[in-house]
């Protein structure tokens, strides 16, 4: 058994809201789950996608927390800053969920290629 199957909170877990999408505590949640498995695969070497994740996951909750019901999913905080002109202005909370999206597509990415049988990190990077 390896160490990604002890994972408390998974995204596969997360039910979708069928007209609201994605719920924005649920998600962080996942995402902070992953934070200890970077530190696993090598604190060295994921140190930077590490503060890069952990930033963007940091920014989307500050803006969660400034209104839990209102920005309850990640398609209401979009269209919020959407509507707002904001949604394109540094360390918006969309910006920082276009990076997380990327930093986890990235890890995916890694995380099969090692999967895959790659004994070579910087390969399978």
């Amino acid at each position: 058994q390896s160490f990604l199957c002890v994972l408390d909170t998974r995204f596969s877990d997360i039910e979708l809201r069928e007209e609201e999408g994605i719920p924005t505590e649920e998600f962080l949640e996942s995402c902070y789950a992953i934070v200890p498995v970077l530190d696993k695969l090598g604190p060295t070497v994921f140190a930077p996608v590490k503060m890069d994740f952990v930033g963007n996951i940091k920014k989307i909750n500050q803006k969660f927390i400034t209104n839990k019901e209102e920005f309850d999913t990640l398609q209401k905080i979009v269209l919020h800053e959407v509507n707002a002109g904001v949604a394109q202005v540094r360390n918006s909370a969309t910006e920082a969920l276009l990076w997380l999206k990327r930093g986890l597509k990235f890890l995916k990415g890694f995380l099969t290629e090692v999967k895959n049988g790659e004994k070579n990190i910087q390969t399978a990077l």
